[in-house]
C-alpha cells in the first residue's frame, strides 16, 4: 500500500474526472483557495491532495525539489484543539522561503472540535494570497456548513470491483507473481471500495505464498466461505437436498467461518443470480469472467420471485442472526426453508 501509492496523475486509480479537474486547474492557474477532498477511506484523497500540493508549486518554480518549506501535513485528529489551529493561523502568514505557494492538508478535518473550526474560519475566509488549504475528510456531513461554503469541493467514489482488479493484477505482474483471477474478485469484493485496503490484502497474501496466490489461499485467509462452496450449496437448494445441505452447513462451521458472514456471502450469490436473469442487468454481475457463464447457468434454474422471495429470507436472517442465542439452528432452519419454499411446485411464503 506504501510502496505503490500514487505518485503521478496517471496512477491515480478510479478518480479520473477529479484528477482531470485538477490538472487543469494548475495548468490554467485557476487555484481556489481552499479545496475539501471527501470519500469513503483508502480512495485516495490524501495521496491526490499531496501530489496536487507538489505539482502547484512544481508549476511555478519546476527546479523545486526540497518541499519542506512548501508543504504542511496537519492530522487533525491529533490535532483537534483550538490551540492548534492557532499555531496554524500563526504560520500561515509567512510567506514560503521557496516557490510561490504553501500548501496545508489538513487530514480527517471533521474531528476538529467546534471552538478549532470557529478559530480557523477566520483564517479561510481571508487567507493570504500564497496559501492553498486542502482539507481531507470521511465525513463530509460532520464539517460546519460555513467551512464547506468556503471550500470547492470534490467528491471521491469507491473504486469498482474491476479498476481494484486490473490494479493489483498490474502489481502481481510487476512482482512477478501468479495469482488467480478468482484470488483478486475476492480480495477486490472484501476490500469495499478501498483501494488501500485492497493493497493490504494483497501484500498479505503475499507474504504467505510468493510465488502464487489461488482463490482457496484467499478466501482461507480472509475468513471468506469460497465461491465454489456457494455454488453447491444452491445447487442443493434447488434440488431441495436437505441432509446435503445440513452436511456442507456444518463443514463451513466447522472450518471456523462465521455465520452473520455467511449469510451475507449467501445473499451475495442470489443477487448474482437475480441479475443474470434480464439481459439489461447482466451488466451488473461482479463475478469473474472463469464464474460468469456458471452463474447465468444456475440462474437459468431459478424464477425471479422465487430468488427474491429467497433474499428476503436470508436478509430477515442475517438481520436477526445477532440476537439469536442458537446461531446453529439459525442458520439450519434458514437452509432448510430455502430449500422447501417450492416444494411441490408451490412457491410458498415463510412463516
Amino acid at each position: 500500500a506504501l510502496k505503490y501509492r500514487p505518485s503521478s496523475w496517471e496512477t491515480i486509480i478510479g478518480q479520473d474526472n477529479i484528477s482531470t479537474t485538477l490538472r487543469q486547474a494548475i495548468d490554467s492557474n485557476q487555484l481556489a483557495q481552499a479545496y475539501l477532498f471527501c470519500g469513503p477511506r483508502g480512495v485516495g484523497k490524501t495521496s491526490t491532495a499531496r501530489l496536487f500540493a507538489r505539482e502547484i508549486n512544481l508549476k511555478h518554480d519546476p527546479k523545486l525539489e526540497d518541499f519542506t518549506y512548501n508543504i504542511y501535513e496537519l492530522d487533525a485528529a491529533s490535532n483537534n484543539q483550538v490551540d492548534d489551529i492557532r499555531n496554524l493561523n500563526d504560520q500561515v502568514r509567512i510567506p514560503p522561503q521557496l516557490g510561490k505557494y504553501k500548501v496545508y492538508i489538513i487530514d480527517e478535518v471533521h474531528m476538529l472540535s467546534l471552538a478549532a473550526f470557529n478559530a480557523f474560519l477566520k483564517t479561510l475566509e481571508e487567507p493570504p494570497a500564497h496559501v492553498i488549504f486542502i482539507l481531507a475528510t470521511t465525513e463530509k456531513h460532520k464539517i460546519i456548513p460555513t467551512i464547506l461554503s468556503r471550500c470547492q469541493i470534490y467528491d471521491f467514489k469507491r473504486m469498482t470491483i474491476e479498476d481494484t482488479k486490473k490494479h493489483l493484477a498490474a502489481i502481481a505482474k510487476d512482482k512477478g507473481i501468479k495469482v488467480e483471477e478468482e484470488a483478486l474478485q475476492l480480495i477486490a469484493q472484501k476490500s469495499d471500495g478501498a483501494m488501500r485496503d485492497a493493497l493490504s490484502l494483497f501484500d498479505r497474501m503475499i507474504a504467505y505464498s510468493d510465488t502464487e496466490v489461488t482463490a482457496k489461499l484467499v478466501a482461507t485467509h480472509l475468513n471468506i466461505v469460497d465461491t465454489e462452496t456457494y455454488f453447491e450449496l444452491v445447487d442443493l437448494i434447488i434440488k431441495q437436498q436437505i441432509p446435503l445441505l445440513l452436511v456442507t452447513l456444518d463443514q463451513v462451521l466447522s472450518s471456523g467461518y462465521d455465520g452473520g458472514q455467511f449469510l451475507e456471502g449467501l445473499a451475495a450469490h442470489f443477487r448474482e443470480l437475480l441479475v443474470c436473469k434480464d439481459e439489461q442487468t447482466l451488466a451488473l454481475l461482479s463475478a469473474s469472467e472463469t464464474n460468469k457463464e456458471r452463474f447465468q447457468k444456475q440462474s437459468s434454474q431459478l424464477e425471479v420471485p422465487y430468488v427474491l422471495l429467497i433474499l428476503d429470507r436470508i436478509q430477515e436472517a442475517a438481520s436477526t442472526y445477532k440476537n439469536v442465542r442458537n446461531k446453529r439452528l439459525h442458520l439450519e432452519l434458514c437452509l432448510m426453508q430455502l430449500a422447501s419454499a417450492r416444494a411441490g411446485g408451490e412457491k410458498k411464503k415463510f412463516a
